[in-house]
């Protein structure tokens, strides 16, 4: 009795410590890249405006400890699907900081100034790369992760019937967003695609609760998709 008591403990708390870690892996964020914002605020609004360039040598040790964080970061598994562009990006962030270490050592004030200039862009064009373009297509896509990524390789058919109703409201929530001015020539391929959205979550949430794990899984296959192909219009 003792034993299977000891057996029920171990259980709970394995499942109590699987929570944080997949609410880790559906957060559409790098801590790590949101510290460096603690050195490039400065950089770029103070001492690059300021032509200040003792300031800006004298930020080069943080640069360097922030970034190093930075390289050795790991994306959350929402953004596996952005490995190859934030790959991309974090080498030519990585030049931006080799640039920047250089230039502080030299003195040559336009040299600094540039190299701070392309280090702030290239930390903003990887920002770009994992911000998520609406919250609501955010919202939607924590939800899809845990049943594409975890309940169907699993088929955990249960907890797929469970998550369809969520996944069709977050979906007709995503058709009620507001694009930015700069997204705003994108809104009819948008609003197409956000419909094709709605339309595969309604198929998902309305299978015959009797149906088979296969119909499921194709249920669930083709949301996947519409949510890839809703995504590729911003990229």
């Amino acid at each position: 009795m003792k034993l299977n008591r000891s057996i029920v403990v171990c259980l709970i708390v394995l499942a109590a410590a699987a929570v944080p870690a997949v609410a880790q892996e559906t957060e559409s964020a790098v801590p790590e890249l949101t510290a460096f914002h603690e050195v490039i605020y400065p950089i770029w609004h103070t001492a690059y405006p300021d032509k200040d360039i003792a300031m800006l040598k004298s930020l080069v040790p943080q640069v360097n400890e922030l970034a190093a964080k930075v390289f050795a970061a790991q994306l959350p598994g929402i953004l596996r699907d952005k490995q190859a562009k934030y790959d991309a990006g974090l080498a030519e962030f990585r030049k931006s900081v080799e640039a920047y270490n250089a230039a502080a050592k030299g003195a040559d004030d336009k040299a600094m100034l540039d190299a701070a200039e392309v280090l702030h862009a290239k930390y903003e064009m990887l920002v770009r790369i994992l911000r998520p373009v609406l919250k609501e297509m955010d919202d939607f896509h924590k939800v899809l992760y845990v049943v594409f990524h975890k309940d169907l390789p699993d088929k955990k058919w249960d907890n797929i019937r469970a998550a369809a109703p969520e996944l069709k409201a977050k979906a007709e929530a995503v058709t009620l967003a507001k694009l930015s001015t700069r997204l705003e020539p994108k809104a009819e391929m948008f609003k197409a695609a956000a419909a094709e959205l709605v339309k595969a979550a309604s198929a998902l949430a309305a299978i015959d609760p009797k149906a088979e794990g296969g119909a499921i899984e194709q249920a669930v296959l083709k949301l996947h998709t519409r949510y890839q192909d809703l995504e590729k219009i911003f990229d």
